[in-house]
């Protein structure tokens, strides 16, 4: 087994250092190094997750295509210029509302300049709003009722009647008090702007020239807005939908098989209601449905596709292969002390660059071990330790946007601007999640 754990372990490596499609492409090797050497029988692929990605992203590509993604960013910037003294508080709010409305934490990569120049025009250090923003851009993820990893987790625990209400009533609380606490524990961070040596220095070479330059937001519409309205209209009430068909399965539609009634599964739901979403934005709206595949989110999404494809295949090859030897050898510590299980998330999470390909591989094994289903659902934001090594494309991108140079990698590499508003943020969701499923449940 152990062996076989290496391989799984190298080409996750090699997966992540590859990029893009990279680690999907790379859990195919792995999954062929399973079953052709060591001869382990493949489990079925993901579909379901991911055809509910794909749905889910194919709306809300259709909505930045119809320009609703802007529209939603220039009322972030509004938000944030109104108010610049409390850019370190209010940007991550955004970004987790952004993320939460998507599905994914790609979205953030379109506020992010704003919340550099926001805080470098008040002069408060960009590091401080930039590091918790793209922290809360993640733990989001976990709180989403159409992310990826919400829609695994909740087809992994629909068998001990877990909806997807009670999942949220756990989540959103949780990672958004954590996110709040990483946001107050950031705001003094660093030195003042004023005394920042880099950013003295790029401002004496003239790296940086100190005037604003932002969007003229307060003049009226711009071109193409009552589209841009539409889109984001459609894409939330399809949302709202969602959440309370999941939260009410006596609302979703009931069929008769084999003598038995038998309810829509979430997947499916999910799967139709989005897939209408994005027909309805592009009927609507009008816009051109190639457009909608050229943006950011649909090239985004399609990457988790492909990397939940391949890294989670092999992941419950893996773990259905070796599920013995893996439940006797921790099942007595986990079970004595079954928080413990929230560390094993968190490293394969920064192993495996998606918080849906972690649930996918490794909360079957915490089901095995009989750990309470309410217990897994509080431990779900461990998934979100993909900051720890700074080389995640929000993180990447944060660092790039921030011209004062204020958010950038340590000396020692882990010493990076996400580091401390990241293990903060998550530790403080996980505390507060184990005790609202012990209060709740």
């Amino acid at each position: 087994m152990l062996i076989q754990l290496l391989f799984v372990l190298v080409a996750i490596i090699i997966g992540a250092r590859l990029g893009g499609i990279g680690l999907g492409v790379m859990g195919g090797v792995g999954l062929a190094i399973l079953c052709f050497v060591f001869g382990l029988q493949p489990t079925a692929p993901p579909i379901d997750v991911m055809l509910m990605i794909a749905a889910v992203i194919s709306a809300a590509s259709c909505m930045q295509a119809a320009g609703g993604l802007d529209l939603m960013v220039r009322m972030a910037e509004r938000i944030l210029r109104r108010h610049p003294s409390h850019v370190t508080i209010l940007s991550p709010i955004v970004t987790y509302l952004f993320t939460f409305l998507a599905g994914t934490g790609h979205v953030a990569y379109s506020v992010l300049p704003v919340i550099a120049e926001v805080a470098r025009e008040s002069k408060i250090r960009p590091e401080r709003p930039l590091g918790i923003a793209v922290i809360a851009s993640q733990q989001a993820i976990t709180a989403s009722p159409i992310s990826a990893a919400t829609a695994a987790m909740l087809g992994l625990l629909a068998g001990f009647n877990v909806t997807l209400f009670d999942i949220l009533v756990i989540t959103v609380p949780a990672t958004l008090i954590g996110v709040i606490v990483g946001a107050l524990c950031s705001m003094k961070v660093g030195k003042e702007l004023d005394q920042d040596p880099e950013y003295l220095r790029r401002v004496e070479e003239g790296m940086i020239v100190l005037q604003n330059q932002h969007l003229n937001l307060e003049n009226g519409l711009f071109k193409g807005q009552q589209k841009a309205i539409w889109s984001v209209a459609i894409f939330l009430f399809t949302t709202v939908l969602i959440v309370l068909f999941g939260s009410l399965p006596s609302l979703r539609p009931h069929f008769m098989v084999d003598g038995a009634e038998v309810v829509m599964d979430m997947p499916t739901l999910i799967e139709i209601l989005m897939l209408m979403a994005a027909a309805v934005i592009l009927l609507v709206t009008k816009t051109d449905g190639i457009k909608a595949t050229q943006g950011s989110v649909f090239g985004a999404g399609m990457q988790a596709v492909i990397a939940i494809f391949g890294i989670a295949w092999m992941g419950d090859t893996f773990i259905k292969g070796n599920i013995v030897e893996l439940t006797d050898s921790i099942q007595g510590l986990v079970t004595e002390m079954p928080w413990l299980f929230c560390l094993a998330l968190f490293v394969m999470s920064i192993l495996l660059y998606s918080q849906a390909a972690t649930v996918r591989a490794i909360m079957p094994l915490g089901i095995a071990l009989g750990l309470n289903p309410y217990l897994l659902v509080a431990l779900f934001p461990a998934v979100n330790g993909y900051f720890f090594i700074p080389n995640y494309p929000t993180v990447v991108a944060a660092m790039n946007f921030d011209r004062t140079g204020t958010t950038r990698i340590g000396k020692y590499i882990l010493n990076h601007s996400f580091m401390m508003p990241g293990l903060v943020a998550t530790a403080v969701a996980l505390v507060i999640g184990v005790l609202l499923s012990q209060v709740l449940y």
